[in-house]
């Protein structure tokens, strides 16, 4: 006999999906309607609005693609990318090595500029690149790299592909809404993110947003997009443009619904206001956690408050931690990965999960866990944390 599915209750404190706000939920359980009701079209405008709000832009190409963050990484690749073309990658984690992945896809030949995984993207490094590979058609890079928790320079990367006359692809998959992303004042040309995160909505859209620059080389192009699904020439008869919208694809209509409710709680919020949240629960979660006696993998001057990479201390079994948290608190945190897989726990609070009540149960969770292993934790974690809330 079938049974329904009744998922267990958890919370979310990993790299992501993050917790999702009840307010969104109910939003997926709204009637659906047909993808072309002028209903629908009017939701639609607003979504493409409240996008170009939280990512600080005026683009009129700014849209949800209709899959998960990593086609819209890969929506911004196919489209301006071609076979031939040389592109400068830097990478500094997981997900720089994705877009390497993407522009070798492209037929386009990959410059690597590298940095150790825990540290920002080297300017300098880039820019010796830039001087190195003038005739590079874009430069390539993540924002917020969720494999890490780094936060590197946007807006300095954005200036010199800009001066140089090259494109700029960026990674706000894990940044949006979380800290300040600002599409225009950077300059920047395509820029995808991912709705699971700090915009605490379910899973399976990409906001994506390109500059005038990119839609001219995207409308320009001599052959066509090698994804049908991805080709902008084709989505933009359904996204934009006034009235009558052509038909492209059956859009995930409730899933859209769910993105609209989240962006309106960001609206009503106020992006300042949502920065300054995941900045003080960063502060109390890092408080809480050096009390314990454990230490932060990146330097705080490059630290995402939404992504919290912590060194797993001496005597600890990675995964027998995360797994009792799970069991015993429903709490779930993420695992390092690539070079730093079994040396870092990642924990996030990231968009409705960053909140006094989820920072409080994960030191008072963790703390447990650890002495329940013979790991030596100081005390004090709970009090340090509350001094930063009681300080404000």
């Amino acid at each position: 006999m079938a049974t329904s599915f009744h998922p267990p209750q958890r919370t979310l404190m990993g790299p992501g999906p993050s917790d999702v706000n009840p307010r969104i939920l109910e939003a997926l359980s709204r009637p659906t309607i047909g993808h072309l009701d002028p209903a629908f079209i009017a939701l639609m405008d607003d979504v493409k609005a409240k996008l170009q709000y939280v990512f600080k832009t005026s683009n009129l190409l700014t849209l949800p693609i209709s899959a998960p963050g990593s086609a819209g990484m890969e929506a911004c690749f196919v489209n301006l990318l071609s076979c031939g073309d040389k592109v400068i990658v830097c990478q500094n984690g997981v997900f720089g090595g994705r877009m390497r992945e993407n522009v070798e896809r492209c037929g386009a030949q990959a410059i690597m500029v590298e940095d150790e995984w825990g540290t920002p993207v080297s300017v300098d490094k880039a820019a010796e690149a830039i001087l190195q590979h003038p005739d590079a058609v874009a430069l390539c890079f993540v924002h917020a790299e969720t494999s890490t928790g780094v936060r590197s320079d946007a807006k300095t990367l954005c200036a010199m592909a800009r001066d140089a006359g090259m494109l700029s692809i960026v990674d706000t998959v894990t940044s949006l809404a979380g800290i300040d992303v600002a599409v225009d004042e950077w300059g920047a040309d395509a820029v995808y993110s991912g709705t699971q995160k700090c915009l605490s909505c379910v899973p399976g859209l990409s906001p994506v947003t390109f500059s005038e620059r990119a839609v001219q080389r995207i409308q320009q192009r001599q052959h066509k997009v090698q994804s049908w699904f991805l080709d902008m020439n084709l989505v933009m008869g359904y996204w934009g443009g006034e009235g009558k919208r052509a038909y492209h694809h059956t859009a995930p209509i409730n899933t859209l619904y769910a993105l609209h409710e989240s962006l309106c709680i960001v609206e009503e919020e106020g992006l300042e206001a949502s920065w300054a949240r995941h900045q003080l629960h960063h502060r109390a979660l890092v408080a809480g956690l050096e009390a314990m006696g454990l230490s932060m993998r990146v330097e705080a001057e490059y630290r995402l408050p939404q992504l919290n990479t912590v060194n797993i201390p001496e005597g600890a079994d990675d995964a027998a931690v995360r797994q009792a948290l799970l069991s015993d608190y429903s709490l779930e945190i993420g695992a390092g990965l690539g070079s730093l897989a079994g040396k870092v726990w990642r924990i996030g609070l990231m968009g409705h999960a960053a909140s006094r009540k989820n920072v409080l149960l994960c030191l008072h969770a963790l703390d447990s866990v650890l002495r329940a292993q013979g790991v030596a934790v100081q005390s004090g974690a709970i009090d340090a944390a509350n001094e930063v809330y009681h300080a404000i």
